[in-house]
């Protein structure tokens, strides 16, 4: 016979540990340690800039694929919620409002518009969800729209103007026009330009706008070509990009003129021609052939083409995975999900995940980095991929910035 007793104590914990399991509190704890961990992805599948957004996702999945292989978080793996905000900032904050209330994301990353983007930091600033944008834009860094939720990863008009500027001003000559999509990417990049180019005396001869969604410039090149420039510089994205570089080579505005824009982007060259895009002159946040002498370049180069049967990211690709991974990292680092300890791990990386070196500002959260200035080239390419060649890189430094008092942030 077994004399084992349970005293009436041990018998009052077993009996409350059974209670405890049982209970709805203790299954939510349970849930909580094991549900994924969500990133909500809006950016512009459809549209003109339908071809940089698929990029970026491409690139993000591999952010979180990484993170996955790794054994996640604790147990907890990431999952990327994509939406499309088809390049509508009303939609954006639809989207964005559906991935924070209805699927309940941790944190949101994304965007590819100036205007897009602050419609979705606002509604993620409301809610004190930690959003880290991938597109340019000066405004999201000043005080009004900004919050300690808010972080950039991509560049903004004034460093990409800036550097860029400062090269073409310094080798092209001090005479400019500039064709401008007409909404908050164009007016900064103008902006940024005529401020570096203060330096240097240079004189804008027009600033020609137009609608975003153009297909026909035919309306504003002679008035350009009329000017006779140094340099026509094409402050728009995507579809407008290409048809405008195709159409001024078609003009013959370059046998006069040397043709810019601040970013050249990879997806509009394949998609431009080598012809029609052979000597123009932009900034990049990234580009494929930095793996020649940036280790880091080049391990997510590998794991680009591993996944994607040997294709290479963009330059807004690019932006996609370090926007994840920056996130997901910091996960890791605080131990925890919270968005105040995540905030802080974010506020103290220091990284090199895609390009060199980079860190976020303290005052704004801006992620400071190197700008590439590139020439698109038509001739002795390697492959099909290999069509720019890296003529610059302005290093990482906070002086390329606009300075936190300027931007409305306390010291």
């Amino acid at each position: 016979m077994n004399n084992f007793r349970i005293s009436p104590d041990r018998r009052r914990v077993l009996l409350g540990a059974a209670a405890a399991a049982s209970s709805p509190f203790w299954f939510n704890i349970a849930r909580a340690q094991s549900d994924p961990i969500k990133i909500g992805f809006p950016v512009p599948l459809t549209g003109p800039f339908s071809a940089e957004a698929q990029g970026q996702e491409r690139a993000a999945q591999i952010a979180v694929r990484e993170f996955n292989d790794a054994g996640g978080f604790k147990g907890r793996m990431a999952e990327l919620l994509v939406r499309d905000d088809k390049l509508n900032a009303g939609e954006a904050a639809t989207r964005t409002l559906e991935l924070i209330e209805k699927d309940k994301v941790n944190f949101v990353v994304g965007s590819l518009s100036a205007a897009v983007q602050l419609s979705v930091n606002n509604v993620t600033k409301a809610r004190k969800v930690i959003f880290n944008s991938i597109s340019q834009s000066d405004t999201i860094n000043e005080a009004s729209d900004w919050s300690p939720y808010t972080f950039h990863e991509a560049l903004n008009p004034h460093m990409t103007a800036g550097a860029v500027g400062r090269y073409l001003f310094k080798n092209f000559g001090k005479r400019v026009a500039f064709l401008t999509a007409d909404y908050a990417y164009g007016h900064e990049m103008v902006r940024g330009f005529q401020t570096a180019g203060k330096a240097f005396g240079v004189e804008t001869l027009a600033d020609i706008r137009h609608p975003l969604g153009t297909s026909d410039f035919s309306a504003f090149l002679p008035r350009i070509q009329a000017l006779k420039p140094d340099i026509l510089i094409l402050c728009n994205f995507g579809r407008d990009l290409v048809n405008s570089v195709k159409q001024a080579a078609d003009f013959g505005i370059k046998s006069t003129t040397r043709i810019a824009t601040p970013v050249l982007l990879f997806t509009a060259r394949l998609a431009g021609g080598a012809d029609a895009f052979d000597g123009v002159v932009g900034g990049a946040s990234f580009y494929w052939g930095l793996e020649s002498s940036v280790p880091s370049a080049r391990a997510f180069n590998d794991k680009y083409r591993k996944a994607y049967g040997g294709e290479v990211p963009s330059d807004y690709g690019a932006l996609g995975y370090g926007g994840v991974r920056t996130v997901l990292t910091a996960v890791r680092n605080a131990g925890t999900t919270e968005a105040d300890k995540v905030i802080a791990a974010l506020r103290a990386l220091k990284y090199d995940y895609y390009k060199g070196p980079q860190y976020y500002r303290a005052c704004d959260h801006q992620s400071v980095q190197s700008v590439l200035i590139l020439r698109s080239k038509s001739k002795n390419m390697k492959d099909k991929n290999d069509v720019f060649d890296i003529v610059s890189i302005e290093q990482p430094g906070e002086g390329n910035l606009r300075s936190c008092a300027e931007l409305g942030h306390k010291a």
